[in-house]
């Protein structure tokens, strides 16, 4: 049984090797690649071919989207094909676009960590911090990304700073986060990040403070997460309605 199926495997290629045309050039499967189009790559059915043959239409198909400027369908051609030089072309194809988001998911496709940095960044140095956070996440390079955490500090952009150190759970960041933001008055991000933190000192702390300015419901949020229930009682007896 396998001796048969090997051989309908090797007739098969064969008979696509004639079909094709098989050749050296750039071109060998331009006979079949407009109808592979036209099914669409999220219906094709390759399995019966050898894996090499498989992985050759494959990235004729992607290289014939890329040429029509379907980078989506071209990303998902080459990805089955496992063929990751051709996903860096796409990548630097979206960058050309200034579609960063895109850019940086088809190089983490292809492992490219060099190129990770270098947009990381790039973007960070033109202002794109978004983008910077996306890349460095995605290449694990965490000494840049709490230096970038450290920068969105200093500029009390508090959103950016706790999506990289709740990203990298560096408590001693989450709490000097915190900080910052109980001194600004910003309880979400005092509560979300001392919480992270596991520090319910602080929590009771960003409680004290609410009470003391009479946000009494973010007060009970506050003790309630650290578990000073006797602060809840106390707060809904006395002040809360």
């Amino acid at each position: 049984m396998e001796n048969k199926e090997i051989y309908a495997k090797k007739i098969v290629d064969n008979i696509v090797d004639n079909e094709l045309n098989i050749d050296k050039s750039e071109s060998r499967y331009g006979k079949i690649v407009p109808t592979l189009m036209r099914k669409g790559i999220d219906n094709l059915n390759l399995m019966m071919f050898s894996p090499e043959l498989k992985n050759s239409i494959l990235t004729a198909l992607g290289e014939e989207y890329r040429r029509k400027g379907n980078l989506n369908d071209a990303v998902k051609s080459f990805v089955l094909a496992g063929n990751r030089e051709k996903l860096n072309d796409v990548a630097a194809d979206y960058y050309k676009l200034m579609q960063f988001d895109n850019c940086i998911e088809v190089y983490k496709m292809a492992n490219n960590k060099e190129k990770l940095l270098e947009l990381g960044k790039q973007c960070l140095e033109e202002g794109r911090l978004k983008h910077a956070i996306t890349a460095f996440i995605a290449v694990g390079d965490t000494k840049k990304l709490i230096e970038v955490g450290d920068q969105f500090l200093n500029k009390y952009k508090f959103d950016y700073a706790f999506e990289i150190f709740s990203v990298i759970q560096d408590d001693a960041k989450l709490v000097e986060l915190g900080d910052l933001s109980l001194k600004e008055n910003n309880y979400e991000y005092a509560i979300k990040s001392f919480l992270l933190a596991k520090n319910n000192d602080k929590l009771n702390l960003v409680g004290e403070t609410c009470l003391r300015e009479e946000h009494y419901s973010i007060a009970i949020n506050a003790f309630h997460l650290a578990g000073n229930d006797i602060m809840v009682e106390f707060i809904k007896e006395n002040f809360h309605d």
